[in-house]
């Protein structure tokens, strides 16, 4: 195990004010594009919220970009990725009115790694108080996985005393040994930092990194569904990303570098076709489900150059072929992930699909069959102000991370002199002027 000094934490946000309205910009950098919202906070009553939530969302302004320079999650292309995050930042500033300089962005790069450890301190006589829960806190944030990553995650998952597990709130309880087990979320440090490098290149400052698995369950997951036990699969452009809540917490996440671009890539290549022209075939006429009447139906498929070829005739069942096969085994995989996860009890007949990947025609279908469990389209919940394209299953992260600084204060946030970012953070005094620039 790594001792504290030599572990790296990426930055994380303070707790939301529990009586201010905030302004918060977020940043969903995707495979297939980049979604940036710009959104008011505002502290309601719970009976109004939806249940763990303590602000309730108001859109101010939106934006969104087909990607570019960007392969499953990684950067492959600095200047197309700063160009397209640049573009949709612009986009959501001018219709909220509103210059952004700090962001919250998805992170489905670097590998990312989920791994419970648990760490115990001694108490004095008194009950159990805050500082005796930040002291286990930090002894367990202090785990690293191996060099080079960094940890981007810090969730308690339950508390125990003097043995006793599964205690979520020990404060004022009696007891001579705290311990606590939890989750730490790790990632390789290279591709977060090309990531974090492209953001503010185009003079933007990244205030928090969250994952995308994580972002996708807070914003699709109903209270009944966390405590019972779900899977939440993400299914995107260039990953496929897991997460796993159980008694009112994440208890796992995992990502897998394969998504809906690896099925339009396979069907433009068995049909002999451009990219763009796959990607449409697949949306419109594409299937995870044979059906009796697809050797009837017949589609034109466009010629990769369009100059000499004519369109030609395919019958809907070859693009059924081509796309069932892939689907089946992405869903086979996250089935292993889930099994390998040691949670597959836990999560019960429960699995939530989302993503713009999850909207293919007899999806759910086919996930029910391989996975073994009911399984529903997730959508994003509790927002208003979103245009109707952007309410689908396509912007769970980025409304995720909305919801994120709503539950921020279950984190362990190291002392300020022990934070080692990927980079400077800046000074105390800067970012206590930005939080008085936001919140008033």
């Amino acid at each position: 195990m790594s001792s504290n000094k030599n572990v790296i934490f990426l930055p994380r946000m303070r707790p939301l004010p529990s009586r201010r309205s905030v302004v918060v910009s977020v940043l969903d950098v995707g495979s297939t594009k980049v979604c940036c919202i710009i959104a008011k906070l505002v502290p309601g009553d719970e009976e109004d919220l939806m249940p763990g939530r303590s602000h309730g969302i108001e859109v101010l302004g939106y934006g969104y970009q087909a990607s570019a320079g960007m392969k499953s999650g990684v950067v492959v292309d600095m200047d197309q990725a700063e160009q397209a995050i640049r573009r949709a930042v612009d986009q959501a500033e001018r219709m909220a009115g509103v210059m952004v300089e700090t962001l919250l962005v998805t992170v489905s790069c670097g590998r990312l790694q989920s791994e419970i450890f648990s760490a115990t301190v001694p108490l004095g006589t008194e009950g159990v108080t805050e500082a005796d829960i930040q002291r286990v806190l930090a002894a367990g944030s202090t785990h690293t996985a191996t060099e080079g990553r960094a940890v981007m995650h810090a969730l308690p998952i339950s508390y125990g005393l003097d043995g006793n597990r599964g205690i979520r709130d020990p404060r004022g309880m009696m007891g001579r040994k705290l311990g606590v087990d939890m989750q730490v979320v790790s990632a390789e440090v290279p591709p977060v930092r090309n990531l974090e490098l492209c953001i503010e290149r185009g003079h933007l400052q990244v205030e928090s990194l969250v994952a995308t698995p994580y972002a996708a369950g807070l914003s699709t997951l109903v209270e009944d569904e966390i405590e019972l036990g779900v899977a939440c699969i993400d299914m995107g452009g260039g990953t496929t990303t897991l997460s796993i809540f159980v008694d009112g917490q994440m208890v796992h996440l995992d990502a897998l570098a394969v998504g809906g671009n690896h099925v339009t890539m396979d069907v433009a290549r068995a049909l002999s076709t451009r990219m763009e022209a796959a990607e449409r075939l697949k949306v419109l006429h594409g299937s995870a489900l044979p059906s009796v009447v697809d050797d009837r139906d017949f589609i034109q498929v466009p010629p990769v150059d369009t100059d000499g070829d004519l369109p030609t005739q395919v019958p809907r069942a070859m693009l059924t072929r081509v796309i069932r096969p892939r689907v089946e085994e992405i869903l086979e995989m996250v089935r292993d992930r889930i099994v390998a996860s040691g949670f597959a009890g836990r999560v019960g007949k429960r699995v939530v699909l989302t993503g713009g990947g999850s909207q293919l025609t007899g999806l759910s279908e086919t996930a029910r069959r391989i996975l073994g469990r009911s399984v529903r389209l997730g959508r994003p919940l509790g927002i208003s102000g979103l245009p109707e394209e952007a309410k689908g299953p396509a912007f769970s992260a980025a409304v995720g991370l909305l919801i994120y600084p709503q539950v921020a204060q279950i984190e362990q946030f190291e002392p300020r002199h022990q934070r080692r970012g990927l980079k400077g953070r800046g000074s105390y005094l800067a970012r206590v002027g930005q939080w008085i620039r936001e919140s008033f």
